[in-house]
């Protein structure tokens, strides 16, 4: 007999409970479900499933629970014994109960608890008052209006076929905006075919690292110092990662050379962490070693917008858009969180990489890139740019005076531009690893340059990659000043 069987009739193997105990079972599983049956009638139904569901899964009654029959337990709920008779040979199709022919229906032993409620991955590190690591831009300037003014118009014109799978390398009209944009502030060679949609610079690369590795290779070189991500991202598509030192011009040309790669990452126009623009003669010689080594380069220009002495440094792409690869993205100009990047291929290229991304993820969400596209057509995103610059700017040289007042003889490398900066503080305040636990004991988060690299210094002095962006102006002060306040405790 199916789930709808009396309690009568039960072999002596299920038989583990004597009258008592089926009678406290029976008991408590009216119990379990009796707010359920409250529900509206339209709802009862579904909202009797829910209950039980939920008791078998959570533990509440257990796998080998025997349950009253249909209709003891809907005269103990005071509803239909169909109602009941639905919820069991629902709950039995989808394994949390059984039902043995003549032996009633009994919770069964395939439900497992699940992890209670949903962690936030992305949450801030408890006491820190303070926060200068790098790489965060100041989410409160986000153009809200704007971008609701965008989504507005979007969803008002946008034909229903838009709303379908998109071509994988993004929607025509975003890649054209973006095409127009980057080839006027960047100085790339932006043809809207060779332009791909993608989740950020992080897919991009994982993208290419895909290719790469079909394509026979196995190493793939990064700055030294340089961003961990990027290895941790190639690593994921099967490369190995090779540390090719900087000097103050650039990648020095000896040790990649000599390294065997035939694929690097870089960051030419504002390197990071080490905030130096690589010279001329340095981004000749690269383009001359991937063209000897039928290689390839992946530029990552993840701030080049923001130059606060003069005009930017256009990208590399634009000198050899056969050999490099450009990636950008809004996470730095409007807010990781939307998730929007690009990428310019090689032609050689493409066709992969766009096959990659249509196997990986069939497209980026058709909305977001509509109203990006609204938003760079309107001249939105030009707005938000030059807003950013003067923020920044400000915030960057309150932590110069803040460097000065409270930790005098600090020396700042790099040029003026991006959301962070590299300060050597004296020896005196030393050393290193002192100097950061005494920070993060006052509550101010900072990330040592020996993290984002392999070389280490001989001297004693303290080597910063501290983040301003996100910053107002009194924090930084504040933070500059609770550092050197830890500093000088005996």
């Amino acid at each position: 007999m199916g789930p709808t069987g009396t309690d009568r009739g039960a072999p002596a193997r299920g038989r583990r409970e004597g009258p008592r105990e089926m009678r406290s079972q029976g008991q408590a599983a009216w119990e379990l479900l009796l707010p359920a049956a409250g529900a509206p009638a339209r709802r009862r139904g579904r909202a009797l499933q829910e209950a039980l569901r939920e008791a078998v899964r959570s533990g509440r009654l257990a796998a080998g629970t025997r349950l009253p029959s249909t209709r003891a337990l809907a005269a103990d709920l005071g509803v239909s014994r169909g109602l009941v008779t639905e919820a069991y040979e629902q709950l039995t199709a989808e394994g949390y109960l059984r039902s043995d022919r003549g032996a009633g229906t009994w919770v069964g032993g395939a439900a497992r608890a699940a992890v209670p409620g949903a962690r936030d991955l992305a949450a801030g590190e408890p006491g820190v008052r303070v926060d200068f690591r790098p790489g965060t831009p100041d989410l409160s300037l986000f153009p809200r209006s704007a971008w609701a003014a965008a989504q507005r118009s979007v969803l008002t014109r946008l034909p229903h076929p838009a709303l379908g799978y998109p071509d994988p390398r993004g929607l025509p009209e975003l890649r054209e905006a973006l095409a127009a944009m980057l080839a006027r502030r960047r100085g790339v060679v932006a043809d809207p075919e060779r332009l791909v949609v993608c989740s950020g610079v992080a897919q991009a690369s994982t993208l290419l690292g895909f290719v790469l590795r079909a394509r026979g290779l196995r190493r793939v070189g990064i700055e030294d110092p340089g961003s961990p991500e990027h290895g941790r991202l190639f690593a994921s598509t099967g490369l190995e990662t090779v540390w090719l030192p900087l000097d103050e011009e650039g990648l020095r040309p000896g040790p990649l050379a000599g390294s065997g790669v035939r694929a690097v990452v870089v960051t030419p126009s504002h390197q990071f962490p080490s905030g130096i623009s690589w010279s001329a003669e340095r981004r000749a010689s690269l383009l001359d070693w991937a063209r000897a080594v039928d290689g390839y380069v992946l530029e990552d220009d993840y701030d080049g917008d923001f130059r606060y002495d003069r005009a930017p440094v256009g990208a590399l792409q634009g000198l050899d858009p056969e050999r490099v690869a450009y990636t950008g993205s809004v996470s730095k100009s409007l807010a990781p969180g939307l998730r929007l990047g690009w990428m310019l291929v090689p032609e050689a290229l493409l066709d992969e990489v766009v096959e990659r991304k249509r196997t990986m993820d069939l497209g980026n969400p058709v909305l977001d890139q509509a109203v990006l596209a609204e938003f760079v057509r309107r001249g939105g995103y030009d707005r938000q740019l030059r807003r950013c610059q003067r923020a920044y700017r400000e915030r960057r040289d309150a932590l110069l005076a803040a460097l000065a007042e409270h930790l005098p003889g600090t020396r700042v490398s790099g040029i003026a531009a991006g959301l962070h900066v590299i300060a050597r503080v004296p020896a005196r305040f030393g050393p290193p690893e002192r100097f950061l636990a005494r920070a993060a004991e006052a509550g101010v988060a900072l990330r040592s340059l020996e993290e984002y690299g392999t070389a280490r210094p001989a001297d004693g002095d303290v080597r910063l990659v501290i983040g301003y962006a996100h910053l107002a102006p009194s924090a930084i002060g504040t933070g500059v000043r609770l550092v050197a306040e830890g500093c000088g405790r005996e």
